[in-house]
């Protein structure tokens, strides 16, 4: 059989016009940044209805009765203007982001990632091409841009080398990097910035809350483990005999890819420098938390798991630092760092890079900020606990209908952080008077959002992903696309159902000292009304 491209059926004419005014409806939507200013609008009109009708709730953390707010108060439009800079600067993803985003522009301009990527993916034996791709697309995930430019057409190139069919091995490539994008082999800035999304909102509840850049770990670890096996069973079983045995024609796809992933003698010896760089700082890390007589990233006066708290809390520093040493090294070995200051630019163009997140970050920042002045995200939080209480529904049923909730706003809004950053303020307080902890609900959340990456044609990178696979088959469409992906899509979803189900389901932890459960302190008033 060869590689032909059938006529269109009425079917697949009706097929795209569908899709075509889901890509419409999914055009039409503003930019997020305006997404943002129309839920601020909300809000700030919610906040005058629940001032004027005293809208309230106790706190059952702190025993205080929580008071909705206008946002139109004199001290409200005063704090909005005067503190405008400090909601900015304050807003906990930002820096986390632009500090790992430092050492990351590093490592991924200098070659670092590129040469990671494509070296790894030549030398994969042909009988486990597929787990293995499929595994390279979840390390690929702290790689940015270069996964998508580098281990995607390099994917096809070697899949079409083995006598297989190149869309294929763009197929898993894509599953591993964008599918499977919950789950993280290694933690890294995007575990940080929603973790840091969640803090905040965590502490309009409980403000002792803090952030844990570990605190989906060991869920996301779970995710790469599990979708492993179905990712691999689904390539060589359903979608590569559907697209039938390749007749190996040269194509532009082919030259394409030709020159990724080849090392020469110097990206050998820069991947050898980044090794043992990337030693020195393990090793760096684990002597200022192991040495008997000097280990500041210890709270001796903590018990348990919370001993290594500032241990969790220099991680940031910890990635930072990995991905600079690492990156100088490679690019000083392989010519792509010849002085200081191209060490500096790269830094330069990273942060460069962000300016679209920072813009997002400000207006994500101040709609988090007014709804914690406003009270609403704790009395809406505490409200909608008792009425989902009365409605006494399980738990891991909660959490899959939050997975499903991002996962169809996932169709329409591209962008992971905006919708969490919009959600969060009333889902993770909420969640936690039930007895969620908020690192299993953003955890419930991240899986949800990954689901319909690889299917929606309003992802990023879905059209850079069209374009690849149209340089093997040149008349591969949108509908072709979404048909490619669909069966990773569908199956992911419900392994993930049941991977929150069995989670909740066993109380297992979500990563290291991240307990699945939330236990309410004792309120403060109950304290207090215990008299000698």
């Amino acid at each position: 059989m060869t590689d032909t491209e059938a006529p269109p059926t009425d079917a697949g004419r009706r097929k795209r016009g569908w899709l075509d005014r889901i890509e419409a409806m999914g055009n039409a939507l503003p930019d997020p940044v305006f997404i943002l200013l129309f839920c601020i609008g909300v809000l700030v009109a919610a906040s005058v209805v629940a001032d004027w009708t005293q809208w309230s709730a106790v706190n059952p953390v702190t025993g205080e009765r929580l008071q909705a707010q206008s946002l139109l108060s004199e001290a409200n439009v005063a704090r909005l203007l005067v503190d405008m800079p400090k909601t900015l600067t304050s807003f906990p993803p930002l820096g986390l982001v632009l500090v790992v985003m430092i050492g990351a522009a590093v490592a991924e301009r200098s070659g670092l990632f590129a040469a990671l990527l494509g070296g790894g993916v030549r030398r994969l034996p042909v009988r486990f091409l597929t787990p293995a791709v499929f595994v390279i697309g979840l390390f690929s995930h702290h790689a940015s841009d270069a996964a998508y430019v580098v281990l995607i057409p390099l994917a096809a190139l070697v899949y079409a080398k083995a006598g297989r069919h190149p869309l294929a091995g763009i197929a898993i490539a894509y599953a591993g990097i964008s599918g499977a994008f919950a789950g993280n082999v290694i933690p890294g800035q995007f575990d940080l910035l929603m973790l840091g999304i969640t803090a905040p909102a965590a502490q309009l509840l409980d403000p002792g809350f803090g952030v844990n850049p570990l605190g989906n770990w060991w869920f996301t670890l779970a995710i790469g483990v599990v979708f492993t096996p179905i990712a691999w069973f689904l390539t060589d079983r359903v979608v590569e005999p559907r697209l039938g045995v390749w007749d190996g024609d040269s194509t532009a796809g082919e030259a394409e890819a030709a020159g990724l992933g080849v090392l020469g003698p110097a990206q050998k010896r820069g991947l050898r420098r980044a090794g043992l760089a990337a030693l020195v700082v393990v090793g760096l890390f684990a002597a200022l938390t192991l040495w008997p007589s000097f280990s500041p990233l210890v709270d001796h006066e903590a018990v348990g798991p919370r001993r290594l708290a500032p241990f969790y809390g220099a991680l940031i520093a910890a990635f930072m630092l990995l991905f600079v040493s690492t990156g100088w090294a490679y690019g000083a070995a392989a010519g792509t760092i010849r002085s200081h200051r191209d060490l500096v630019k790269m830094m330069a163009d990273g942060l460069k890079s962000m300016a679209p997140y920072i813009v997002l970050a400000f207006f994500a920042a101040h709609f988090v900020a007014m709804f914690s002045w406003s009270n609403m995200g704790p009395v809406l939080a505490v409200k909608g606990a008792e009425s989902l209480k009365a409605l006494a529904l399980p738990l891991p049923l909660l959490l899959v209908g939050l997975l499903l909730m991002s996962s169809v706003l996932d169709l329409v809004i591209g962008s992971a952080s905006a919708k969490w950053a919009a959600m969060a303020p009333v889902v993770v307080p909420m969640l936690m008077l039930l007895g969620v902890s908020p690192e299993m609900t953003t955890a419930s959340y991240r899986m949800g959002d990954s689901i319909f990456n690889i299917v929606t044609p309003l992802a990023s990178n879905f059209p850079l992903v069209l374009i690849m696979c149209q340089q093997w088959k040149p008349k591969f469409g949108v509908g072709s696309m979404i048909a490619l992906m669909l069966p990773y899509s569908a199956a992911f979803g419900v392994a993930g159902m049941l991977l929150i189900l069995t989670w909740v389901g066993l109380q297992l932890p979500v990563g290291p000292g991240a307990p699945a459960a939330y236990h309410l302190p004792q309120p403060a008033v109950a304290a207090s009304a215990v008299t000698p």
